[in-house]
């Protein structure tokens, strides 16, 4: 019995030790497990190496760190993993796989799977996506209207499905987009102007002199309709969602023609109200009826006083029973909400806005759809619920009889009248439009020896304030999406009222685009500004990475301290520095440093391979 007693003895300092180890194991888990996760999870996915780096070149696909001082965290990246090359198009806030990963419970009669569902940060992505194996550098606008290289975006089922449609064609290496539509197989611009001729506008040209500026095009396919548009001083927000015409909208971005993937389904779109003067269907598929008509009520939401509804579909001209039935129906739903036939031929019909509020006044009590509450924002978008509502406009519309807006190219810098929503004066306006010209003048002197007139063509501010910095780059063959920050002063309506476009979006999330499709991202405070959300720079700086092409450039413009940190990122993210400058002593944000940077051209092993 002594020598149990005294063997048990023996164990019990061995037993302390292993519940020790076991309870320090579990403290390192719970303490850094929540940082550690992604990475583990992007591994999980199969990385590939970068190999034009030594480090990766080893097969490392692990993120290294090493040891920073001055880093608050007391480490910076050497080098992130890149994601395997079946994600070389993801798009984390519209990613199917997450939606059955998270088990998520949508509604697909809503459309809610198409809809953006971000992934918390413990299921992000650590990692950089790599171009498909073969890529190049996008064809220069304006060649590239017309044609891509196959390789940078390989699906071609859509010119098998459209064939009959000519939404493109594929010829060897490139994929050729002759022009057609859904509604339009001989060419948009015979379309275009057919519409222009239906509502008697000068020599058929759908800008009515400069008056109709901002379009947008609901179920854009290819955007074919946008891009023809381009020629007549129109731009157009050609919007469709990611479903099974996938990569649309990446065709289209890639093009160098505006576009956004997003969905009619409970959600505002990101644009505050009275934003187009023209919003236009062919042939795209939605019920209009549903839901009390919430959806053509959005549409009414973002159109302007006296703005057009352009509607190409077999409803509006054909004779059996059940296309019979949804046109009056829908004839009656647009009447109550005052809607005019403006002009109908063949395959279209195009509806308009009334210019004040006098018809929604004298609507007999109890008429649906009903008026919205007058505490209801209508310019409240960024995951607001739809309201089956009429938005009524504000009273220095309803007395102008319209928006007071200057016809295009007056407008870009002629005083918005909704300056006043936000106490700003006209003066204020002047001197950031003035500003930012020798800003964007500053920019170009630095950009000069690295660009051509044609190197850039799809650009992104960031964050766009008031949109003088798009403003600025009118005389350049470019187009900008301007973001407006959802947490900040909704300025997206002077935007488009000075014939500008862009969307509301929170930038500790990821963007509703397509990877590689921005060429010049314009980034002034953003990242100073998300860190004080407590939000993740680093997060930001990979999305960036997404989105930018390569060989595309960044522009940086922020604190000392925020372009230290960024550079000591740039080998992890194979950017290069092209130049760095202080701001001017006159200028208004004298504290700041603009940064220039490059993003590398490179291809994974695996890709190389494929090549081979």
């Amino acid at each position: 019995m002594r020598g149990r007693s005294e063997g048990g003895n023996k164990k019990k300092p061995v037993i302390v030790l292993v519940c020790v180890a076991a309870l320090l194991l579990v403290f390192v888990y719970l303490f850094f497990g929540s940082s550690t996760h992604a990475i583990e999870y992007g591994r999980k996915l199969g990385l590939s190496t970068v190999d034009s780096d030594d480090a990766t070149k080893k097969g490392d696909t692990s993120t290294s760190f090493y040891v920073d001082d001055d880093d608050p965290n007391g480490f910076t990246p050497r080098s992130f993993p890149v994601c395997d090359d079946r994600h070389s198009e993801l798009i984390p806030c519209l990613d199917r796989n997450l939606i059955y990963q998270m088990r998520l419970k949508l509604d697909l009669s809503l459309m809610e799977h198409y809809e953006r569902h971000c992934p918390p940060p413990e299921r992000r992505f650590n990692c950089l996506i790599p171009p498909p194996p073969g890529y190049k550098v996008p064809i220069k606008w304006p060649k590239s209207r017309d044609e891509v290289w196959k390789v940078n975006i390989p699906h071609t089922h859509l010119a098998h499905e459209k064939s009959d449609q000519n939404w493109m064609v594929v010829k060897g290496d490139k994929i050729n987009f002759p022009g057609g539509g859904t509604h339009f197989h001989y060419g948009a611009d015979k379309y275009i102007a057919s519409m222009a001729n239906m509502l008697n506008f000068p020599n058929n040209v759908l800008n009515n002199g400069g008056r109709l500026r901002t379009f947008l095009d609901v179920g854009c396919g290819v955007a074919s309709f946008g891009g023809y548009l381009l020629a007549s001083d129109i731009i157009t927000m050609s919007l469709a969602p990611n479903d099974v015409h996938q990569n649309q909208i990446q065709f289209a971005l890639e093009r160098g023609i505006p576009a956004y993937l997003g969905v009619l389904g409970t959600k505002r779109l990101p644009y505050p109200s009275r934003s187009f003067e023209l919003a236009h269907c062919s042939r795209c598929r939605i019920d209009w009826l549903q839901r009390d008509g919430i959806l053509l009520l959005e549409l009414d939401r973002v159109l302007r006083p006296g703005g057009y509804f352009a509607y190409s579909s077999p409803e509006a001209y054909a004779q059996d029973e059940e296309d019979l039935r949804i046109w009056r129906e829908m004839s009656a739903l647009v009447g109550r909400m005052c809607w005019t036939i403006a002009a109908k031929r063949n395959q279209t019909v195009i509806w308009q806005k009334p210019m004040t509020n006098d018809c929604y006044q004298e609507r007999e009590p109890g008429t649906q759809p009903p008026l919205c509450n007058s505490d209801s924002d209508p310019d409240a978008v960024y995951g607001v619920n739809m309201e089956a509502c009429i938005t009524q406009y504000s009273e220095h519309d309803h007395k102008t009889k319209g928006s007071g807006l200057s016809p295009w190219p007056a407008r870009l810098t002629s005083p918005p009248p909704r300056l006043a929503d936000f106490g700003y004066s006209t003066d204020m306006f002047e001197k950031d439009t003035e500003t930012w010209k020798h800003r964007v003048d500053a920019y170009w002197d630095l950009l000069s020896p690295a660009i051509q007139s044609d190197t850039v063509r799809n650009i992104m501010d960031m964050k766009a304030s008031m949109g003088s910095f798009a403003a600025a780059l009118n005389d350049k063959d470019v187009w900008v999406m301007n973001v407006v920050p959802e947490d900040g002063p909704n300025t997206l309506k002077l935007i488009y009222d000075r014939g500008l476009m862009g969307a509301v979006h929170s930038w500790c999330e990821a963007f509703s685009t397509y990877p590689r499709t921005y060429d010049l991202l314009h980034a002034w405070d953003i990242i100073s500004d998300i860190k004080k959300r407590g939000c993740s720079a680093e997060d930001l700086l990979l999305e960036m990475d997404r989105i930018l092409r390569p060989s595309g450039f960044i522009l940086i413009r922020d604190k000392q301290s925020v372009v230290d940190l960024v550079k000591k990122y740039l080998k992890a993210l194979h950017w290069e520095a092209v130049d760095t400058k202080a701001t001017s002593d006159s200028d208004q944000d004298s504290d700041n440093v603009i940064l220039i940077v490059q993003k590398k051209l490179w291809l994974t092993s695996e890709s190389l391979r494929d090549l081979e």
